[in-house]
């Protein structure tokens, strides 16, 4: 029996990892019944592939059984290359499992392109609707399948995890393609928010064993994986449990990027301490700062826990973001703005803001008409209208949440934000509405990221001359473009700096030299080490204090961490005329810089891999 497993990926990414279909594949093989007489792939799409090329791709190989993963993001995308598979392929079985059909079963039934739907975990279901088909029979009756014309079959019961074999360590996925690897430590959620569909049905949270997570973790660390998406609701639900990873990534995968998804109320300075010591960011799920707006979703808030938490998460240097929705039940464009407010306050590295979603299958879905929510019928179901906001407004604030996204987050501003806007005498959210009105009609997607330096600098010309606080803005620009240089250093590779004796042996005044790539010059207004000095300055006292006297910087990833070196004229015209080509002895005589000087600078630079050799360059 051939079976073809469809993933469709919203985007190409690092997450577009076909992980559901790989358990149900692993699943598949390690069921005794049926071993031996199966053939199983994997196909993957993207939702701007075409439907009727994606089913003649799938076609190709005549599978018997088509089974698709379908996420709200991908259900009209399903249907479609089902309805092309079905006159492609009119004998094969078409199902489709997932989260879409787990919560919406009759919906997509609807359609009429699927033979039957798989509602909760699929690897056992699954694999007892695949026994009776291959044996020539049908999967009715099987918990969790669900036919057309039959009511919603209850979800299965829950799997003992360990039972599913990793598709990892099976060798069958490879987490070094897609540049990421998804890690599903858990199922299932403590909570109820009732927006939510991650606690229905799961039997309660359900985690893979210490032995399983380590030997995948190793496995991750030999391949060099360069980023893992933990797939855990609550990560740090368990503290112990929570620290206990993260002492085994430490010790085990230091070099690898972390994301994991926390809750607030279980960080501890400990944890704070344990997340900051690895390569890692975290996602909290704000969603509102009023406690009101929460209490009718299901959650609770104590701010000032909240702002306490953060703030180890600051002091020890971890890097985290806040989820934010708009539209709750009881929220207001003006509650929104002050849940903004709040959540810029504390610094997060990020923000990630979105509309109601009112899903089926949540608590949310079945009272939405009471509550006043107009949501659409069809993915990705969020509302355009609730009691709180008209369908203007809600446009509105979706201008706000991209400014905010262009702005602050991907225009990584979280070092001087606050320092920014503060004497503007504006709060947060007002300053970013202003910047979404600079925008006009430009959407988010039509941003590029090396577009955003520019954007952030215009806007802050504009906004401090309208506020009639010009003589503020030569500080605000240059701690834009400091930590705009900065951003980039840390993400830059150094070169490697020759060794002490292979400087030794160089003369740098009588090789052509090349600035690194790594390097940036750049030119502030003000003393750059001031600045620094200043931590987060109160622009007006900053600027009473000390002179624009300007400066000459270089800016470079070195010894593990980014480097500022404040350097006179001189110095600054002889690595800005550095070409490859030309001696710096020859360059010293047009700058008028004695020789002595410039080879003890060159050899500082050349250690420091500031400059480096043509040669080494061009290799």
């Amino acid at each position: 029996m051939k079976i073809a497993l469809i993933a469709i990926h919203p985007h190409p990414s690092p997450q577009a990892v076909p992980l559901a279909c790989a358990y149900l594949q692993e699943a598949l093989l390690a069921d005794q019944t049926l071993k031996g007489s199966l053939q199983t792939t994997i196909a993957e799409f993207f939702l701007h592939d075409d439907a009727a090329a994606c089913a003649r791709g799938i076609a190709v190989n005549a599978p018997d059984l088509v089974a698709f993963s379908v996420y709200v993001w991908s259900r009209d995308h399903a249907v479609a290359v089902a309805r092309e598979l079905r006159s492609l392929l009119p004998g094969a079985v078409l199902c489709a499992g997932g989260a879409e059909p787990t919560a919406n079963p009759a919906g997509l039934l609807n359609e009429g392109v699927f033979d039957f739907l798989v509602r909760g975990e699929g690897e056992g279901a699954l694999v007892q609707a695949v026994r009776l088909l291959s044996a020539g029979g049908t999967p009715a009756g099987v918990p969790g399948i669900v036919l057309p014309g039959e009511p919603a079959a209850t979800l299965p019961p829950p799997l003992d995890l360990d039972s599913v074999p990793s598709p990892y360590l099976s060798g069958r996925l490879d987490p070094t393609i897609p540049g990421g690897a998804l890690w599903q430590l858990s199922r299932g959620c403590d909570f109820a928010c009732s927006f939510c569909f991650d606690h229905k049905g799961s039997g309660g949270v359900r985690r893979f064993s210490m032995e399983r997570i380590e030997a995948e973790l190793r496995l991750f660390a030999r391949l060099q994986v360069p980023q893992i998406f933990v797939l855990d609701s609550t990560f740090n639900k368990d503290p112990k449990r929570a620290k206990e990873i993260l002492r085994l990534i430490r010790k085990t995968a230091p070099g690898i990027h972390f994301h994991f998804e926390v809750r607030s109320e279980f960080i501890d300075a400990e944890m704070a301490e344990l997340f900051a010591s690895i390569t890692c960011s975290l996602q909290i799920g704000l969603q509102s700062a009023d406690a009101a707006v929460l209490r009718a979703v299901g959650r609770g808030f104590d701010r000032e826990d909240f702002v306490n938490r953060a703030f180890l998460l600051n002091q020890s240097g971890a890097i985290f973001g806040f989820d934010l929705i708009y539209g709750l039940p009881g929220d207001t464009p003006e509650l929104f703005r002050s849940s903004l407010d709040f959540a810029l306050s504390l610094y997060p590295n990020h923000l990630d803001i979105f509309p109601l979603a009112v899903l089926p299958g949540t608590r949310l879905y079945g009272k939405a008409q009471t509550l006043g929510l107009r949501h659409l019928a069809d993915p990705p179901y969020t509302v355009y209208a609730t009691a709180g906001y008209t369908p203007e407004q809600l446009d509105q604030t979706g201008r706000l949440a991209a400014a905010c996204d262009v702005f602050y987050s991907r225009g990584k501003a979280v070092a001087w934000f606050n320092s920014v806007v503060a004497p503007l005498k504006l709060t947060p959210s007002a300053f970013l509405s202003t910047f979404a009105a600079f925008l006009g009609e430009r959407g988010e997607a039509d941003i590029a990221e090396e577009e955003i330096w520019g954007l952030q600098r215009s806007f802050l010309e504009r906004i401090f001359k309208q506020r009639k606080k010009a003589k503020l803005l030569p500080l605000a620009l240059d701690l834009a473009d400091y930590h705009h240089h900065y951003a980039a250093a840390l993400m830059a590779t150094p070169p490697e700096p020759p060794s002490p004796k292979q400087l030794s042996l160089l003369d740098p005044l009588k090789q052509p030299l090349v600035l690194a790539a790594s390097t940036t010059l750049a030119r502030f207004s003000y003393e750059v080490l001031e600045i620094l000095d200043a931590g987060e300055p109160d622009l007006a006292e900053f600027s009473a204090c000390f002179n624009a006297t300007g400066s000459c910087a270089l800016i470079y990833p070195a010894h593990g961490e980014v480097c500022t070196e404040s350097v006179s004229p001189p110095y600054f015209e002889l690595l800005q005329a550095l070409d490859g080509k030309q001696t710096a002895q020859a360059l010293c005589r047009r700058i008028r810089l004695s020789v002595d000087e410039a080879r003890e600078f060159l050899e500082f630079a050349l250690a420091e891999g500031i400059v480096q050799l043509a040669s080494a360059r061009q290799v």
